[in-house]
């Protein structure tokens, strides 16, 4: 007992300071994409390499960060030198069509309505619900509830029962035998309620874009609050777009 008291001591405060503190993220980290060339040309594209339609190229160049895998086969079905991964962690958005990168800007989520953040601003209770997913957004999702997160201290907690929640929260492309699982358990949500679709497969399907065992994400089942891109997202991904979304962050992250 006493070493493991004298080991826990050793290592001091360990949850981090955000968002008082920004995290510094490595080099290596994948994160926000960044068009280096946007007046690219046709001839250096290979949609072969584009398994789910990330690219498309009409007078400049688009990337939809939420259809992206953030892998480096991307890179190769690009013109050489037009993309990068930023170490910029900040990508959830309101709205769908906000994930289809042009310019460099993204317009990142906005709070709810005054009604909904005076319900759930300071006490927001979620039901995750895996819609097929290959359990790496679950992971993320997960780790937000250990000590470096400590996602409840900001009034943001899990429940077991959808009847208890305040919305979802949905990872995977949402597999034909999870379709039916999910829409009822959306309806036992009270309202007003919440959508947060975490993830590419949630968002568009991801890998798995075009079965016809998926339903190639959320969208088209149910009304969709905040999209967060990546495959899987960092925590903080996750968590800078829930901040958002009830209204405690207000940089626009450009």
């Amino acid at each position: 007992m006493w070493g493991i008291l004298k080991n826990r001591f050793k290592q001091g405060y360990r949850t981090c300071r955000y968002p008082e503190e920004k995290p510094v993220l490595p080099e290596r980290f994948r994160g926000r994409p960044v068009l280096k060339n946007i007046q690219a040309s046709p001839d250096g594209m290979d949609p072969s390499k584009d398994a789910t339609n990330a690219l498309s190229l009409k007078n400049s160049l688009e990337v939809d960060a939420g259809k992206l895998l953030f892998n480096e086969d991307i890179l190769h079905a690009m013109p050489p030198g037009s993309l990068a991964y930023s170490t910029d962690y900040r990508m959830a958005v309101s709205k769908r069509e906000d994930l289809i990168l042009k310019e460099n800007e993204i317009k990142l989520a906005s709070a709810l309505g005054q009604k909904m953040k005076k319900l759930f601003g300071r006490s927001l209770k979620l039901r995750e619900v895996c819609a097929g997913s290959c359990n790496g957004c679950d992971l993320e999702i997960q780790a937000l509830g250990n000590v470096v997160f400590d996602l409840s201290r900001f009034g943001i907690q899990f429940v077991a029962s959808p009847r208890h929640a305040d919305g979802l929260m949905i990872t995977g492309p949402v597999t034909k035998n999870m379709e039916l699982a999910l829409m009822k358990t959306y309806e036992a949500v009270p309202e007003p309620k919440i959508v947060i679709a975490v993830g590419a497969c949630a968002i568009s399907g991801g890998p798995f874009y075009g079965s016809p065992e998926v339903k190639d994400g959320v969208d088209g089942l149910i009304p969709v609050d905040l999209y967060v891109p990546g495959c899987p997202p960092h925590p903080f991904t996750i968590l800078d777009g829930l901040l958002r979304l009830l209204g405690r962050l207000e940089d626009n992250g450009s």
